[in-house]
């Protein structure tokens, strides 16, 4: 297919819901998809499907050992994913989700392995960017938010620098455009107490600390 025929145009403030539509379809029938996030071009792809896995390493040449992300429809889908979610990360997601924050929390029975690369672990976000929650939730499931580039290669603001090779694989790209690029999401482990911070990212060290602090102030005061 020529790679031209493979783009959909969308926009942030009017997103074009056939695009929308068919890109949650492909996703569902074990496709991968370009889409954009609020910085960077990113793959999506069912996280529940062990095949649709295997291509988006296979598409990226990404290490095993490397684990992914997930984005989720909404809060409570988390539940079902996760073996427990502290307080401690209830008032982090009440305070910055949906946001450019992923937590880390220990992996239930329902992730794939691939996803954890090992570790036991998860990372997790409920997207702010428009056509990135549209999308996850079209889907009606989680799905992975790696970066749409070669593994090691700095990922991609805008799809004409996204490599060829990927754009090859992919089997549709949601185009909104040129991205913000910048900083990604700031990732914080929540499976640790107290919480780790693994990233900082585009929300800064400070305001998540302020929030942690807040939450042990009124702990102290009940």
């Amino acid at each position: 297919m020529n790679p031209e025929d493979k783009i959909r145009k969308v926009y942030p403030r009017q997103p074009c819901a056939d695009a929308i539509l068919e890109a949650a379809r492909i996703v569902c029938s074990g496709g991968v998809v370009v889409f954009p996030t609020t910085s960077l071009y990113g793959l999506a792809a069912d996280a529940s499907n062990p095949a649709a896995l295997e291509k988006v390493f296979a598409i990226k040449q990404r290490p095993l050992d490397k684990p992914i992300l997930i984005l989720v429809p909404n809060l409570l889908d988390i539940q079902n994913l996760v073996c427990d979610i502290p307080l401690t990360a209830w008032r982090i997601m009440t305070a910055f989700w949906p946001g450019k924050l992923t937590l880390v929390f220990r992996a239930g029975n329902a992730i794939l392995p691939g996803l954890t690369a090992g570790t036991g672990k998860i990372g997790i976000r409920l997207p702010v960017y428009p056509i990135a929650r549209l999308l996850v939730r079209a889907a009606g499931r989680p799905i992975t938010a790696t970066s749409a580039n070669i593994s090691g290669q700095v990922g991609c603001s805008q799809i004409a620098n996204i490599d060829p090779a990927v754009v090859a694989a992919v089997d549709l790209i949601l185009d909104a455009g040129p991205l913000k690029g910048g900083a990604g999401s700031t990732i914080l482990d929540v499976s640790e107490n107290p919480p780790v911070l693994l990233r900082e990212g585009s929300i800064p060290r400070s305001r998540i600390f302020s929030v942690l602090q807040d939450q042990q102030l009124h702990c102290q005061r009940s």
